[in-house]
């Protein structure tokens, strides 16, 4: 709802006013009252609704009822609905009257000229321009909330143009409108009007270096059609009419929500009143519409998968024939990145995080490419950048970058309830040091960037403890028909020497870790007996048992898990420089494709011709109907303190909850 519009009427002349459909204007009658005036009277013509409103504690009445006492409390409103057909074609009068006399002391009247004037977008959030009756100018959260919403236009629709479709200010192929959102400008009055009359689209100059706006001025089948009237340099418009009562727009963002950005971007127009060659125009009327900019969404692994990414290297053939082959089983398509483009950089797992941007009328994955530009740097841009795939990214200024800039270190759990706030599309997980310590965090400008996107707020895990320092280490989530619909893997020491002493006691001290190893320079077989009289190595053990004990709790906590919702998984750690790596493959360092889990292979104790710490994690995932696949990584990736996990990616579908149906 647009402000109250004042209006006087004098005594000598009749006073012509516009009014905008369904727009309130005020009728100011003090200015010019005759002596001796105790009371009067209005009346409209058809069309035209009048009302008194005598203060802010009583309900206004129609004028018509009745004769009024004059009161300079009073305040008189008129609203028209219905755009008028000619210029000063209804009016208002007033008559002021005298106790003493019998006839009215005189008259004044308000010519009136309506006209309807409407800056629309998808406020309803339905996929198309509607005209509401809500508060345009507030944005409001939540499945009884309106407000528009915008795409960051970060992908490429047109395969012959280098750059993303937002970066420079042209509609270069007309699927590109489809990533944007519609905005319409409608306006209905007597023609004679707009001859000394015009409208101005505009926003701020902070708002228009974050979107752009294109005014669909000619044939709509012609990417020239479609004029750049707003964004960056441009911070007003005065709108031709061009097709008549109706002017449509495209909106398409040029920024994500960041830590000077919250995402609200405003767009207004101005009815100005240019009659006058002696005086500036004036305004009579202001409409305003407000986006909201999609965040950008991580996508947790228990989202159903849609395509796999691994890169080919010098000597990881067999993972990558074993990676195909969980893919086929799990319906995915395989994205292999060969080794002249990946340069032997493996890890596709750190280089980038594929999430998604959506709207009501559009949905497209983005893929965040991490500042850890390794030899991989350029396949987010160069490979996955293309039609309806968007790119993002984050650098700090000064390019100090560390292990935990990779995005091993960037997971999202599934949808949670804690502590009474629902979070329905998760939260990110990240990893860091402990609060008030020294050591390393993911760099600022991509914690900003996260936590602006406000949908799934961040938890910072301990992560300092671990050589490469990734949350994807010590945990992961998997699907589960029962309880919360998901369970949290954990790494976990305890688990193992429990295992461990457990085939000890059995007779089976002797079974050998390690075998089956190609190459035992790689790792010298040790038994399970030799482990439980490694000293070292069991009281480093405790130590990290207690670094993920720290973790578990926060988990607990921030994602309001209980231990039913955690399934503890065998897993061992060495010191490598200070710092932690796993002894044997990684188990919780899997792929998790549905119900088809790609687990590195541990190369555990074989006993009764079963690896016990293979049997183990079966015995764990299998009764919630998920089926285990164990991939050797051992020399591809674990010797260089990875797994499966890190030397894979995968694109998923869109959580099926919109995230604007939420309250952060």
């Amino acid at each position: 709802m647009s402000m109250q519009r004042i209006v006087r009427v004098s005594l000598e002349l009749p006073t012509s006013a516009v009014c905008v459909a369904g727009v309130e204007t005020l009728v100011d009658i003090y200015g010019s009252v005759p002596e001796g005036t105790d009371m009067f009277e209005v009346y409209g013509t058809p069309g035209v609704d009048v009302y008194i409103s005598p203060n802010m504690e009583r309900d206004r009445e129609r004028a018509d009822t009745r004769r009024w006492h004059f009161n300079a409390g009073l305040e008189i409103i008129v609203v028209m609905n219905s755009p008028s057909n000619d210029i000063d074609d209804s009016h208002v009068q007033i008559s002021y009257h005298s106790r003493h006399e019998p006839l009215p002391l005189a008259y004044a009247v308000l010519y009136l000229t309506c006209v309807d004037i409407a800056l629309d977008c998808d406020l309803r959030r339905e996929g198309r321009w509607t005209r509401g009756s809500v508060d345009k100018r507030q944005w409001v959260w939540g499945p009884d909330g309106h407000g528009a919403i915008l795409l960051v236009n970060c992908d490429r629709d047109d395969p012959s143009c280098d750059n993303q479709d937002n970066s420079d200010q042209r509609v270069r192929c007309l699927r590109d409108l489809e990533d944007m959102s519609p905005m319409v400008l409608r306006t209905h009055g007597p023609a004679a009007f707009f001859d000394d009359h015009r409208l101005v689209l505009h926003t701020s100059s902070y708002d228009a270096e974050r979107a752009r706006v294109f005014h669909a001025c000619g044939p709509q089948d012609s990417c020239e059609a479609y004029r750049h009237v707003l964004g960056q340099d441009k911070v007003s418009y005065a709108v031709p009419r061009c097709h008549g009562d109706e002017e449509r727009f495209f909106v398409e963002g040029l920024s994500f929500p960041d830590t000077d950005f919250t995402g609200l971007i405003s767009f207004h127009v101005t009815l100005l009143d240019d009659s006058s060659q002696d005086f500036p125009a004036s305004p009579i009327f202001t409409d305003t519409v407000v986006f909201r900019v999609a965040p950008w969404i991580v996508m947790p692994s228990t989202l159903p998968p849609l395509e796999v990414y691994v890169c080919s290297v010098r000597n990881n053939t067999c993972f990558v024939d074993a990676v195909a082959e969980l893919a086929s089983k799990a319906g995915c398509k395989l994205t292999i990145c060969p080794q002249a483009e990946n340069r032997n950089d493996r890890w596709i797992q750190d280089e980038m995080e594929l999430g998604y941007v959506q709207a009501p009328h559009k949905t497209f994955p983005v893929v965040f490419d991490s500042p850890r530009n390794g030899e991989l740097q350029d396949f987010p841009y160069k490979r996955i950048l293309g039609p309806d795939f968007g790119y993002v990214t984050r650098e700090p200024q000064d390019m100090s970058v560390s292990g935990l800039d990779s995005f091993g270190n960037l997971e999202a759990s599934p949808p949670v309830v804690a502590n009474g706030k629902e979070y329905p599309l998760g939260r990110i997980l990240i990893g860091g040091k402990l609060p008030g310590s020294c050591g390393r965090r993911i760099t600022q400008v991509v914690r900003d960037f996260l936590h602006a996107q406000r949908v799934q707020p961040p938890v910072e895990l301990f992560v300092d403890w671990l050589a490469v320092g990734h949350v994807d280490e010590f945990l992961s989530f998997v699907p589960a028909p029962d309880g919360k619909g998901f369970r949290l893997l954990l790494a976990s020491p305890d688990a193992c020497f429990k295992l461990f002493q457990e085939k000890q006691k059995c007779g089976h001290g002797r079974a050998l870790l390690f075998q089956g190893i190609a190459d035992h320079r790689q790792a010298r077989p040790v038994s399970i007996s030799q482990v439980l009289s490694n000293e070292n190595l069991i009281r480093y053990n405790k130590f990290v048992q207690g670094c993920i004990d720290w973790n578990r709790e926060v988990l607990k906590r921030e994602l309001g898990l209980a231990d039913r919702d955690i399934l503890d998984i065998p897993q061992l750690f060495k010191t490598a420089q200070r710092k932690a790596v796993a002894f044997f493959p990684d188990l919780v360092n899997m792929l998790v494709l549905g119900k088809h889990l790609g687990i590195p292979k541990p190369f555990g104790p074989v006993i009764d011709g079963c690896c016990c710490l293979e049997e183990k994690v079966r015995s764990l995932l299998e009764p919630l109907g998920l089926h285990c696949t164990f991939i050797d990584d051992f020399t591809p990736y674990h010797m260089l303190h990875g797994e499966v996990h890190c030397g894979t990616n995968v694109r998923r579908q869109p959580f099926p909850f919109k995230w604007w149906n939420m309250v952060p």
